[in-house]
């Protein structure tokens, strides 16, 4: 049963790594068009700045699900190295659960704000772009993370044992 979950996980992986790429070099091709037509044409892009902020959102809320699979968020971890393994162990399963509650919290705090936008279809200034599309991948990527976070501590709790950044 875990393993046909974490079939379907590297299924998610390769998905949203992919979108990650993509959405860098998207980025990386507007600005490079902007910066030609800027100096040696003098004439900048208008939307470009705002395209490229929304690509690096969907960059960073796509991205970030290889990184909790992986276990390799961000974590105030220097003492906690320091201490004995089943403390240490005791506090890294607190982290993984506060991360769960605090991807959950921001989850449910956005939606109202996606569906705003939604509802009233809000665009960007410059680009005319719906802001719904960069403002969802806020819970999308939270979502997304916190699930990741579960399987793969329920993972560990079944006996797996093995190790999420190897497979």
């Amino acid at each position: 049963m875990i393993e046909s979950i974490v079939s379907g996980v590297r299924w998610l992986l390769a998905v949203t790594r992919t979108l990650a790429g993509i959405c860098l070099l998207g980025s990386v091709a507007i600005n490079f068009a902007n910066i030609i037509g800027r100096y040696f044409f003098a004439v900048s892009i208008p939307w470009a700045e705002e395209i490229m902020l929304f690509l690096m959102v969907g960059c960073v809320f796509t991205g970030c699900c290889a990184v909790a699979w992986d276990g390799r968020q961000i974590r105030m971890d220097v003492v906690v190295s320091m201490l004995p393994a089943k403390v240490r162990d005791v506090l890294n399963l607190l982290s993984e659960l506060v991360l769960i509650g605090t991807a959950a919290c921001v989850t449910v705090f956005a939606w109202p704000v996606v569906s705003q936008l939604a509802a009233f279809d809000e665009r960007s200034q410059a680009a005319n772009f719906p802001l719904v599309i960069p403002q969802a991948m806020v819970p999308i990527g939270y979502s997304l993370m916190a699930l990741l976070v579960a399987i793969r501590l329920l993972r560990r709790a079944s006996g797996d044992g093995a190790d999420a950044a190897h497979h």
